[in-house]
């Protein structure tokens, strides 16, 4: 496990993209933390590391549940806020996606079925105040654990 403490949002983004640059395909990153907490600004920061061109603003798919956006690996990013039963990822392809090549950052994974995951990088944004996040980094599998030493 890794804690870190970021004073910005900018620190927030430079972390994400940090961990973009480490990342191989098919890595999957649950994002998980109050309304606010930073877990689009991570994934901003997470698709300038894989290299997505700077024309793709990176917003959280709140209202469309997934985006992609083409750069070294494509980057999958999808939010579950919304979603209210397991029905709902058949519906949007979500297996689909997890059995590719992407990466994909899953926000409010919390709704995911347990077990669905066998290996990912689990990452949990608390706030601590209006600048500070307690970001919280915990390696399900080999592949987390390597990107883990790398950060």
């Amino acid at each position: 496990m890794l804690k870190i403490i970021t004073n910005s949002l900018d620190e927030t983004r430079a972390l994400g993209e940090k961990t973009g640059k480490h990342l191989e395909p098919g890595t999957v990153l649950t994002l998980t933390g109050d309304l606010g907490s930073g877990k689009t600004t991570f994934v901003q920061g997470l698709a300038k590391g894989l290299d997505i061109p700077d024309d793709y603003y990176i917003t959280s798919p709140t209202y469309t549940l997934i985006n992609e956006y083409p750069g070294r690996y494509h980057l999958f990013h999808v939010d579950l806020y919304r979603i209210d039963n397991y029905a709902d990822l058949d519906d949007i392809g979500l297996y689909e996606i997890l059995s590719g090549d992407g990466v994909v950052a899953i926000e409010w994974a919390d709704k995911l079925p347990k077990n669905l995951l066998a290996e990912y990088l689990a990452i949990h944004i608390d706030i601590l105040n209006d600048e500070s996040r307690k970001i919280s980094i915990v390696a399900h599998g080999l592949r987390g654990e390597n990107l883990i030493k790398k950060l």
